[in-house]
This record gives C-alpha cells, sequence and structure tokens, in this order.
C-alpha cells in the first residue's frame, strides 16, 4: 500500500489545530475567570467553532478519501478507526472528571468515529456525495422547524434525550461542552471525501505541490493531530491551572 502524505491536505489540518488551539486558550481563560466571553451564544466565538470542527471534517473526510485511493485495507482502517474511538472515550472520561454536569458524551472525535464510518461505506457514491452531503445539512435545519410544531412535540422530546440527540435532529440544544452530531456535520464530511475524490482523480497531482518553508511547521502539526488534540488542552489547563495557583 502507498501511504505518502501530502503537505497541502496536512498543513490545512494543522490550520484548523492553531486555529482550535488560540479558541481553547480563550475559553480556558474564560474558564478560570481570566477573562468574560459568551462561548455558547456570541456568533464571534460559535461562528469560530463551526468554522474549526467544518474545517476539521473536510479534512477527515478527504483524508479517507485520500487514504482509500492509496489501497488502505479494512484492517488499517479499523486500527485508526479504534484511536479515534478510544481517545474519544478518554475524552469523556476527562471532561466528566472536569465538568460532571456538562461532560461531553457526543463530542468531535464521537462522531468522526461514527462519521468515518458511514463514509468508508458510501465511499464509491462518487458525485452524489455532494448531494448527499448538501440533503445532511439541510435535515438538520429542517428537523429543527419541524420539531418546534404541535405535532412534532411529541418526537422532539425523544430526539432532544441523550439518547437520541446524538443523531442530531433536536430542538434544544443538550447541556454538554462539545457537540457534534451526526446531522449537519455527516453533510460536511460527505463533502470532504467528495472533494478528496476529485483531488485524487488526477493522479494526486494537485495534493503534491510543495509549500513556503513557513508553512512546514502546519504541515508537521498536521500529521499529528489525534495526539496534538488528546494533549493540546490537558496542558493548556495544566498551565493555567499552575499560574493560577502561583498567584494566589
Amino acid at each position: 500500500m502507498n501511504s505518502s502524505r501530502f503537505d497541502p491536505l496536512d498543513a490545512l489540518r494543522g490550520l484548523a489545530m492553531l486555529w482550535m488551539t488560540l479558541f481553547h486558550f480563550v475559553f480556558d481563560l474564560n474558564y478560570f475567570a481570566w477573562v468574560r466571553q459568551d462561548f455558547f451564544q456570541d456568533p464571534f466565538w460559535t461562528w469560530q467553532r463551526t468554522l474549526i470542527v467544518s474545517l476539521f471534517l473536510l479534512c477527515a473526510g478527504a483524508g479517507q478519501a485520500i487514504a482509500l485511493a492509496q489501497g488502505q485495507s479494512w484492517q488499517r482502517f479499523w486500527r485508526r478507526w479504534v484511536q479515534v474511538a478510544g481517545c474519544a472515550l478518554l475524552v469523556t472520561l476527562g471532561s466528566w472528571l472536569m465538568y460532571p454536569n456538562s461532560f461531553i458524551y457526543f463530542g468531535v472525535l464521537h462522531g468522526i468515529a461514527l462519521m468515518l464510518l458511514l463514509v468508508r461505506l458510501t465511499a464509491h457514491w462518487g458525485r452524489w456525495l455532494w448531494l448527499l452531503g448538501a440533503l445532511a445539512i439541510a435535515s438538520k435545519f429542517i428537523a429543527s422547524e419541524a420539531l418546534q410544531t404541535s405535532a412534532g412535540a411529541q418526537f422532539a422530546s425523544t430526539m432532544n434525550s441523550p439518547s437520541w440527540n446524538w443523531i442530531g435532529w433536536i430542538s434544544a440544544k443538550p447541556i454538554t461542552e462539545d457537540y457534534v452530531p451526526l446531522f449537519p456535520w455527516l453533510g460536511v464530511m460527505w463533502w470532504g471525501m467528495a472533494s478528496g475524490n476529485w483531488l485524487c482523480s488526477d493522479g494526486f497531482k494537485s495534493l503534491s505541490g510543495s509549500l513556503p518553508g513557513w508553512l512546514s511547521p502546519l504541515a508537521f502539526l498536521g500529521r499529528w493531530s489525534l495526539s496534538y488534540y488528546m494533549l493540546h488542552q490537558p496542558v493548556l489547563i495544566a498551565m493555567m491551572a499552575g499560574l493560577a495557583w502561583l498567584l494566589k
């Protein structure tokens, strides 16, 4: 199996990691009451979160397209999937210890683990992935409107429960520190897969370009995205907790 890395995609993933770090840095400052920001309602922060997650999922979908084009076996796929799913469980445990009333039970890694399975199984659907992606994104907004009606009230109470709100067709956002449900986000990953298929169609020429030297650190960061994702918040929180202790 040829498993070459492509710097442009790695750099794009690295950009998402860097942006996420800056976002979480201010989020943690807010947690320690050193700044005051509303991360759950202020559009300045909610839109940033949407763009960061979208960039992650586009890269994940494109990465899966490239892996398949390079001949990735199911065995290798499952090996990576277990890593992602295992890290998702660690996020749940860690967030429960820190935020017991709003711990993460279906955040970005949980969503990616489920969506990777669906994207892998539908990878051969070609250009239909663009349409499926659009429908998946639209379904979230259509469902939200439908569940607000009296006819949809009973269904809404079911879909809003933690047992089912991972689907994403909800009328009330759950109390959790991170929430990346199947819909609409599967649509973004489908678009990433469709984009990756298109980029691979010329024999990887579109992906093989070199990067300016100053972007090399981003490409390096993007190659270690899962490890970095798991480590960056504990490091940031530990640093701020240590500083808070010193300032007492």
